[in-house]
């Protein structure tokens, strides 16, 4: 019989009137690989807190390894041998690598450290291990990736025998995510159990033993991974079916007119020498691998960076945005790649995110009309049905496919000429994925040109008229429908000599 790590017993947990988990029963069996699927806000992220000393439940005990825990904190879980691993890396960022692995733990004689001791730990520990890292790098240097990888080995140095991942690839490449899962079934093999939270079901299948799904703070189902697909997966976090297809696609017309023109746009080292048109009702897609300068292209149209050469023409005529407030005058406006860093104000109310770029138009003599401007927001906040307890809450209480759902808010107060979503769902639910999908689409039904950036290849295909392919700060190849397929990007991307060039 499998030996069982952890049992969860009745667990519960609330937030104010909020319920995240409802009673909870759930055992995870030592050395294997136990996935957490559910919407955001089904509570698996809370779940693995509980696990992980971050949060008491309020209701029901844990049993680690045959005896009761009462975590107080994180410390308290690591002596059991339990760690997480959070979605955004808690490195410090201006110490060396060494210095965060060993971070509390550095060891020593008389309060003061050895540094030869040390230096001897780390080698073993990365001998060990298999994980390459330069000790002394500064982890702010380091691709979210390693940062990634010193947690983990700051773990293992801690003898950390269960480890929590909270959606450990959100933020990274295809070849990053596929090295973490090789590093992830190490530690398997070394007999460690890992609990996995992650939205993306196809990786959950592929790499998961178990898993076990929740919905609204309850847990529906545990079965083994084998049994499951994505779509029984999404019918039970739903409660209900759920078409996992891409809504139908309207090409434009052919004779539709030109809004955006890009002609030698350039910006090195980030990107040469780009150019594209957009035509309306389109929806252009900018594919290509991270670092390939697509997001450098698009914050250029934006006004958010300065490109150094090339034109951009709206509706024929030549703007120069040199701010995203200048853009946005231009009717541009543009979906960040990071929500949080880049598009909205974490402490600030809905309301506050959705009118901030249009604060004229919601004030009279320079003085903000308050039941003007929630009234404007309110009926985007429901039109686009954001889920939220009040539109006065901080935009932070929400789970991130509403959080992304308020930028577009934000962008749809007036008609814009162009829209630029730049990894669109990124850190979102199957369930909001699909409404965000339909947004883009009826944007684009609507006449308005949509430039759309993603590193899901299969999001470009399924949504796209049309695809760019980006290498090195350039585009290698573009693609029409009757050429667009995974193989054809990747190739482009790739540089494997196929598909480059596809004429559309």
């Amino acid at each position: 019989m499998t030996e069982t790590h952890v049992r969860i017993d009745g667990v519960s947990k609330r937030f104010g009137g909020v319920h995240a988990l409802r009673g909870i029963d759930l055992e995870i069996a030592r050395g294997s690989i136990h996935a957490l699927v559910g919407e955001n806000g089904a509570g698996k992220s809370t779940l693995g807190k509980i696990l992980a000393g971050v949060y008491r439940p309020d209701e029901g005990t844990i049993v680690v390894g045959g005896h009761t825990a009462e975590y107080r904190s994180p410390r308290d879980a690591l002596a059991d041998g339990i760690t997480i691993i959070a979605q955004e890396p808690t490195v410090v960022p201006h110490r060396s690598v060494q210095e965060n692995v060993f971070l509390g733990v550095e060891g020593g004689r008389g309060g003061l450290l050895d540094q030869r001791r040390t230096m001897r730990r780390f080698d073993e520990l990365v001998e060990r291990t298999g994980i390459e890292l330069p000790a002394r790098a500064l982890p702010r240097t380091l691709t979210v990736a390693d940062q990634q990888k010193v947690e983990i080995l700051r773990a293992i140095a801690r003898d950390a025998s269960l480890f929590i991942m909270d959606e450990p690839t959100s933020a990274l490449t295809a070849d990053e995510s596929e090295r973490l899962f090789e590093l992830i079934r190490a530690l398997q093999g070394r007999g460690a159990t890992i609990v996995y939270v992650s939205h993306f079901l196809q990786e959950v299948l592929s790499l998961a033993d178990t898993v076990t799904v929740l919905r609204d703070g309850r847990l529906v189902r545990t079965a083994p991974a084998a049994q499951e697909t994505p779509e029984r997966l999404v019918a039970a976090m739903l409660g209900r079916t759920f078409d996992l297809t891409f809504p139908d696609k309207t090409p434009p017309a052919a004779d539709a007119p030109i809004v955006l023109s890009v002609r030698g746009l350039s910006r090195p080292p980030a990107f040469v020498d780009v150019s594209f048109e957009i035509r309306a009702g389109e929806i252009l897609g900018l594919a290509g691998l991270i670092g390939s300068g697509r997001s450098e292209v698009a914050r250029a149209i934006f006004g958010a960076d300065r490109a150094t050469a090339g034109s951009v023409e709206l509706d024929g005529r030549p703007i120069r945005p040199r701010s995203p407030r200048a853009a946005v005058r231009h009717g541009i406006v543009m979906l960040p790649e990071d929500r949080k860093r880049q598009g909205l104000l974490m402490l600030r109310s809905l309301i506050e995110n959705v009118t901030l770029p249009h604060l004229d138009e919601v004030s009279h003599g320079g003085v903000i009309q308050r039941r003007r401007e929630a009234s404007r927001a309110s009926e985007l906040i429901t039109s686009l049905d954001v889920r939220t307890r009040s539109n006065r809450s901080p935009v932070s209480s929400l789970s991130g496919g509403n959080q992304q759902k308020v930028l577009f808010a934000r962008w749809l107060f007036d008609r814009p000429r162009v829209f630029v979503a730049d990894e669109p769902t990124r850190g979102v639910d199957v369930g909001a994925k699909r409404a965000i999908y339909e947004l883009i689409r009826s944007l684009a039904a609507d006449g308005i040109p949509v430039l759309l950036i993603s590193s899901e290849h299969e999001e470009i295909l399924g949504l796209a008229h049309r695809v760019l392919v980006m290498r090195a700060g350039r585009i290698v190849a573009e693609l029409d429908q009757r050429a667009m397929s995974e193989d054809a990007v990747l190739h482009a991307a790739f540089a494997t000599g196929e598909g480059e060039g596809a004429a559309a």
